[in-house]
């Protein structure tokens, strides 16, 4: 499959044509949403879903070959926030609490970026590795502990403690650790029984749940109006500088293609789960809506439609 394939492939996929049907939908003005408890109730699908597929997946791997991927994602996890904070306080002039929102919510990563990419690959017939799903939960966490601790650094008002036991105890972890281990800790006979649900309706629920992301996105727009032109820029950027990054050091621990691509999505992705649910408790002088906005608005947008396929045309390149 040639890389123009590729990209045809992604944009004509049926999660991703829903998100642009929900973004059009609100320009038209059309009520198109779904209510509050269906968007939580797939959310919580999704995310335990993915921990029981994870989970299922690596019980039968050798789990030393989990060491130094692990170790790499914690290693991203770690530099992404610090040299974000940099780029946005010392570069974009953006304030200490400002800056330090941004750095955890690009440190941290979505777990539906990660998703789709997963999706494509199967699709594109690109094979990964069984312990994916694992290096999602573990780099959810340590970005958006060393942005808040940066944070606290410059500014004693910083509530991080408090905001890391609520990341913690967030649905998001909680959910995706928690299916990790059910599904590794479930027998091939009883998890059958629960796998047309998690696993053959995973796809048509992410479906309608990008839908819904869709029309999240062109609400934010219309109310808040666009970011500024410097950091919709950055938002764009940053995806491209860390995704790359991801990629070659993947290839270079010996992941496969399709593994290094999917790393290098992790790696550029943002979150707009757990992050900003951390940002609100100990950061609440920073400008929610300008990292939500580059999170949600533009990131996540350039990385559903643009950002997957360039990562497996790239990691296909160097491998």
């Amino acid at each position: 499959m040639n890389s123009f394939t590729l990209a045809i492939e992604n944009l004509t996929s049926p999660p991703v044509l829903a998100f642009v049907l929900g973004a059009l939908a609100v320009l038209l003005r059309s009520d198109l949403r779904l209510p509050d408890p269906i968007h939580t109730w797939i959310s919580t699908y999704l995310l335990l879903a993915i921990g029981l597929k994870g989970g299922n997946s690596i019980k039968d791997s050798n789990l030393s070959s989990l060491m130094s991927p692990a170790l790499l994602t914690i290693s991203f996890g770690v530099a992404i926030p610090i040299i974000i904070f940099f780029v946005t306080t010392q570069l974009l002039k953006l304030n200490t609490h400002d800056g330090a929102s941004i750095a955890a919510h690009y440190g941290s990563v979505s777990v539906v970026t990660f998703t789709a990419a997963m999706i494509f690959a199967t699709e594109a017939d690109f094979a990964t590795e069984p312990f994916m799903t694992s290096l999602v939960a573990i780099l959810e966490i340590p970005g958006i502990v060393v942005a808040l601790v940066l944070a606290s650094m410059k500014s004693e008002s910083v509530n991080w403690r408090t905001a890391v036991h609520e990341v913690l105890t967030g649905k998001s972890v909680l959910l995706l650790v928690g299916g990790l281990f059910i599904g590794a800790a479930s027998s091939a006979n009883s998890f059958s029984r629960v796998e047309p649900f998690f696993v053959g309706m995973f796809t048509g629920l992410l479906t309608l749940f990008l839908l819904d992301m869709g029309a999240t996105v062109a609400t934010r727009f219309i109310n808040f109006g666009r970011p500024p032109l410097r950091m919709a820029i950055f938002a764009i950027v940053s995806p491209i500088v860390f995704g790359t990054l991801g990629i070659i050091a993947a290839h270079l621990i010996g992941l496969s293609i399709g593994g290094s691509a999917i790393f290098g999505i992790m790696a550029a992705s943002a979150s707009y789960i757990a992050a900003p649910a951390a940002v609100r408790i100990a950061l609440p002088n920073a400008d929610s809506g300008l990292s939500l906005g580059l999170a949600l608005g533009v990131t996540f947008p350039f990385n559903l439609t643009i950002g997957i396929p360039l990562a497996f045309m790239l990691s296909r390149s160097i491998g």
